[in-house]
């Protein structure tokens, strides 16, 4: 990793964090998030990954406005950064615990690589 790719992904964690401190406090189930990106191809790249514990859980923030919420938190954060996204919702995705648990024996490391 690139001296300039370690202070954008130190940059990207840090306000990643605060994100995930909101989404804990607001959307039921909510449990963390993590983001996956190749630098060569930033931010074009960037897949920010958000976790629930259930699948029941999952689908009543789908159902909510909690997707619209959560999504617009991110890019307010990832601009504060000069990070800006035109279509952010592209960028984000929802898993659950639950399925990770079922489908991967919880190993997200696994889950992720496919």
């Amino acid at each position: 990793m690139r001296k300039t790719d370690k202070k954008i992904d130190n940059q990207l964690r840090g306000v990643l964090t605060d994100v995930c401190e909101t989404a804990l406090k607001e959307f039921i189930g909510f449990q963390w998030l993590t983001h996956l990106v190749n630098y060569s191809n930033f931010p074009k790249s960037l897949k920010i990954v958000c976790v629930f514990d259930t699948n029941d859980n999952l689908k009543g923030f789908m159902a909510s406005t909690g997707q619209h919420e959560l999504s617009t938190l991110i890019q307010e954060k990832l601009s504060e950064i000069d990070i800006n996204m035109s279509r952010i919702a592209r960028h984000i995705s929802y898993d659950t615990e639950e399925s990770c648990h079922k489908d991967n024996n919880g190993k997200w490391a696994d889950r992720f690589s496919k």
